[in-house]
């Protein structure tokens, strides 16, 4: 039986319609009618989760993994504003999360009834599409409740995929479960997407193969968005750059070069294609900034416009995987423009281009595998990947953000997860928890001590399994300040910037029942990495790895300062 109020069960049936079959649910009552027809339902699986700000990070993590739509239920009240956090990183990773809100009647806002608040537009800028259901009274405001949802539903896949909003006020009572089915609600469906025109098509050619030093940038995606290796088809035309959340799938040590060579007119490219999402590493973008010459176009799913570099020339409105699809069957082609267009100098000139990035690349490879750091937690991130290459299960690795995921751009050779929309601490544990519930891969999750303890809640839920594994990497404060040129100057840094603490996990492990093991010198943390790799277990594990926050800024300044010396003796 479901709930007798007629939004709920228009909202649960076009749900049903439209493929959700997921939902991270949240306790409360103005939301119950809407769990109670979620948990009725069989073609949709409630999770159950109670720290909202945490649900919805969950929701991420579990679309992610399953690259479908997922949907997250809280109740009404500061509940909604909880998920203010997850939208927002949602709405920049184009994550398709379909948020639902219980709400009051509109007459009791703003008249000191407990948890009302206006919540229609809650998100503002940061979802697709925003509705708020009518409570239907007659056939027209049914007919505008169904569109509503549909509208909503459409959205959620649209352009790459993005949050959309969903308000449903319920009038009490709210416990009448008395309705034996579901209506047979009309779905409306969208067929077909803009295809790139041939005079786009021919633009974008003519523009990168008669470049003399063309640039390929990617920034964070999917994994598996292209086949493997697919990136080497451009080797013979162009210098390819990304990180580890790129589609190219490894850190391409790109940072390290920019570290040694600052302006160096020999790496400055003359054409920039962008494609993906945000970019992690401040150097790269600082460097393409001062590019002021260059043709930079980007590759634009939602069709905004984003000038990370701040020189943008063109946008391409298409799918960047069917962009750079159609100029690599270009490249082995040999395109006409190419061998029409392109003079003797041009080719030349682009060889050399493509030959110093290639010599600077291996050179920077060949740093991050010879240098050796001394216990710290970039040895522990370096340790972790190095063992990682040898596990033969499948696995997925998230990375919190600050230290953590630049540890990531130097190590990983694998795809990374990260919450990089918005960059923020609050989270990552949560996300990476979410994605672990819905797959039986080992899904790890390597994060600083604030982004833990902040997000610790993601713990405190019973469908996490034996395949979540944790590297907590605390050095009692946020070591990314100990990196800000002029920071150190102020005596507020320690304490109120970085927030230094005496904190550990082992308290939160034993009340969720994840199990806990610490590493304070080298050995221990190979031994606990070793352990966080190859364990069976029933539940999570952590190995909490302690370092100084003095040992973690030496490493990287060594490393760092190493490369410049070897530079300066070739």
């Amino acid at each position: 039986m479901y709930a007798n109020k007629e939004n709920v069960n228009i909202l649960t049936a076009l749900l049903v319609k439209h493929g959700i079959k997921m939902v991270v649910v949240c306790p409360g009552s103005r939301n119950a009618p809407l769990v109670h027809n979620f948990h009725e339902c069989p073609e949709i699986t409630c999770y159950p989760t109670t720290d909202e700000r945490s649900a919805g990070f969950y929701a991420i993590g579990m679309s992610q993994a399953t690259c479908a739509p997922v949907a997250v239920c809280v109740t009404s009240g500061t509940a909604v504003l909880n998920l203010a956090p997850a939208v927002a990183e949602a709405f920049y990773q184009h994550i398709p999360l379909v948020v639902l809100t219980a709400d009051r009647p509109a007459a009791w806002i703003d008249q000191l009834d407990g948890q009302t608040l206006p919540q229609p537009d809650a998100f503002g800028h940061f979802v697709k599409r925003a509705v708020s259901l009518p409570e239907p009274k007659d056939a027209t405001e049914r007919w505008h409740c169904n569109r509503l949802v549909n509208e909503a539903l459409l959205a959620v896949r649209r352009q790459g995929g993005a949050p959309v909003h969903i308000n449903i006020p319920i009038t009490e009572p709210l416990f009448d479960f008395s309705v034996p089915s579901l209506p047979d609600e009309r779905k409306i469906s969208r067929l077909g997407t803009p295809a790139l025109r041939v005079e786009d098509r021919q633009a974008l050619c003519k523009a990168f193969f008669t470049a003399r030093r063309p640039m390929i940038v990617l920034g964070q995606s999917t994994p598996h968005a292209f086949p493997k290796d697919f990136f080497s088809r451009f080797k013979d035309f162009a210098v390819v750059l990304g990180e580890a959340l790129s589609s190219i799938g490894k850190a391409s040590n790109f940072d390290e070069v920019l570290h040694t060579i600052g302006r160096n007119a020999d790496y400055m490219p003359d054409f920039v294609l962008y494609a993906g999402s945000t970019l992690v590493g401040k150097r790269l973008k600082s460097f393409l900034r001062s590019v002021t010459s260059a043709e930079q176009w980007l590759i634009s799913e939602d069709g905004e416009v984003h000038d990370t570099f701040m020189h943008l020339t063109t946008m391409i409105e298409a799918n960047p995987v069917d962009v750079l699809a159609m100029l690599a069957r270009r490249c082995d082609e040999q395109t006409s423009e190419a061998s029409a267009e392109t003079t003797l100098n041009q080719q030349e000139d682009a060889l050399m281009f493509r030959h110093h990035w290639l010599v600077a690349l291996q050179k920077a490879t060949q740093h991050v595998a010879a240098y050796t750091p001394p216990y710290s937690q970039m040895a522990a991130v370096k340790c972790f990947e190095q063992q990682l290459t040898r596990l033969q299960q499948p696995f997925h690795v998230h990375y919190a953000n600050s230290t953590a995921i630049r540890l990531a751009n130097i190590y990983a050779t694998h795809h990374v997860w990260c919450n990089r929309g918005v960059n923020g601490i609050e989270g990552s544990l949560s996300t990476a928890a979410g994605m672990s519930t819905v797959t039986d891969d080992l899904v790890f999750c390597i994060i600083g001590d604030l982004s833990f303890f902040y997000d610790a809640n993601a713990l405190w839920n019973r469908n996490l399994k034996g395949n979540f594994r944790i590297l907590l990497l605390n050095n009692g404060g946020g070591g990314i300040f100990r990196q800000l040129n002029g920071l150190a100057a102020s005596e507020a840094r320690n304490e109120l910037i970085a927030a230094e603490h005496h904190t550990e996990a082992q308290g939160i492990c034993l009340q969720n029942n994840v199990a806990y093991l610490s590493a304070r010198n080298t050995e221990e943390m190979e031994r606990g990495i070793d352990h966080l790799m190859v364990s069976d277990a029933d539940h999570p594990l952590l190995l909490e790895v302690f370092t100084t926050p003095e040992a973690d800024e030496k490493a990287l300044k060594e490393y760092y300062n190493r490369q410049k010396i070897e530079k300066k003796q070739e």
